[in-house]
């Protein structure tokens, strides 16, 4: 089975307080946009894992745990996998949680195994906290740690994106460090996106890891400001970083601007 993971950015991501367990309650909409891993599996005499990239891990590998964990549950016959990266890996994208989710629905349709959608997102879920969005990948208003998802009405259909990623790895947990929390009454991100133009987001939706993560990493606040110079509508770092994305009305010319780093710009 050939299935293609998406990525996706996050519009606003307010860290409302610390939880007794240590995690964070967050509010966010995740957004999918069309950049894609590529991943197959086939049956096979024993359990096989390739990827184009070098894993430091491959036993944490969201893909393989997307398998381990439902093979916990079913009588899964071994698999050979191949992924094909193309998402930048600790980059705000969701890419390694998107990996995990496919593999998961991937398994469910091929070997007909009859979970819903529920179900699954309770797989991903212990995968990790982004991956439960990825089991439908539609633009979802995010709460809790990022497993409590509602739908959307937020389109940027027509709207072009822009990607950059500076090449530079965040971890989840070097960025929550440089946090600083702060009491808010702001009101719901769902009101603020309904009720304003994407030129208006640059004043009221904000990304809380930005400030801490721009100290540290003058160049991606550089590339947000230079996506508003050449006539993004909206521009924010995506997740914990280091990605930046700006949308804009029509496609950008931005040739020549950004050759050192990673680049994506598609129709949304």
């Amino acid at each position: 089975m050939l299935l293609f993971p998406s990525s996706k950015i996050n519009i606003g991501l307010s860290i409302l307080n610390k939880r007794e367990d240590g995690y964070h309650n967050l509010e966010s909409i995740f957004y999918p946009v069309p950049l894609f891993d590529s991943l197959e599996f086939i049956e096979s005499n024993e359990m096989e894992f390739d990827c184009s990239i070098e894993i430091d891990n491959e036993k944490s590998n969201s893909v393989l745990k997307a398998y381990e964990l439902l093979s916990r549950d079913f009588d899964l016959p071994p698999v050979s996998i191949y992924l094909q990266k193309r998402i930048p890996m600790g980059a705000g994208l969701g890419g390694g949680s998107s990996n995990g989710a496919f593999m998961l629905v991937g398994l469910n349709d091929y070997f007909n195994l009859g979970l819903s959608t529920q179900e699954l997102e309770n797989y991903a879920l212990k995968i990790g906290a982004d991956c439960p969005f990825f089991i439908e990948d539609k633009p979802k208003l995010v709460h809790g740690i990022g497993e409590i998802l509602s739908e959307s009405t937020i389109s940027l259909s027509n709207k072009y994106i822009f990607l950059v990623n500076p090449l530079i790895h965040i971890s989840t947990q070097q960025a929550f460090s440089n946090l600083k929390l702060k009491k808010k009454q702001n009101p719901s991100l769902e009101s603020v996106i309904n009720n304003q133009s994407v030129s208006e987001w640059k004043n009221t939706v904000f990304n809380d890891f930005e400030k801490g993560v721009f100290a540290q990493f003058p160049e991606i606040e550089k590339i947000k400001n230079t996506l508003y110079k050449h006539g993004a509508s909206y521009a924010s770092m995506t997740g914990t970083g280091s990605t930046v994305y700006g949308i804009f009305d029509s496609e950008p010319e931005l040739e020549g601007f950004f050759e050192s780093y990673f680049t994506f710009s598609s129709k949304l």
